[in-house]
């Protein structure tokens, strides 16, 4: 019995290790990833309202490494949401004067 014991204490330690190297790597990335999702919503806000295609489209014009960003439209607003779910996201509104402008950062 003590045999198992020590087997789950260990599962356990290394699971939380595991969990905690995820964490420090995802702080780690938080500047590029807000830059990855500021850049892809302006490129989508573009491709959308300017380029007049469908938002499905515009992830075609994504640079390579792009690729967890997922992108919502609202129409009524006329703007473009990129986000790398529960870690960055960046909203653009399109404006027919000044084209695609980032939200202010809050």
């Amino acid at each position: 019995m003590k045999t198992r014991s020590k087997i789950g204490w260990s599962l356990l330690a290394i699971l939380l290790l595991l969990a905690a190297g995820a964490f420090a790597y995802i702080r780690s990335m938080q500047p590029q990833l807000a830059l990855g999702v500021g850049y892809g919503a302006r490129v989508a806000c573009a491709c959308r309202y300017i380029g007049n295609r469908p938002l499905a489209q515009c992830y075609a014009d994504f640079e390579p490494g792009m690729e967890p960003i997922t992108l919502t439209d609202d129409p009524a607003t006329r703007t473009v949401t990129a986000s790398v779910p529960l870690i960055a996201s960046r909203s653009v509104t399109f404006d027919p004067e000044l084209g695609c402008q980032p939200e202010p950062l809050r």
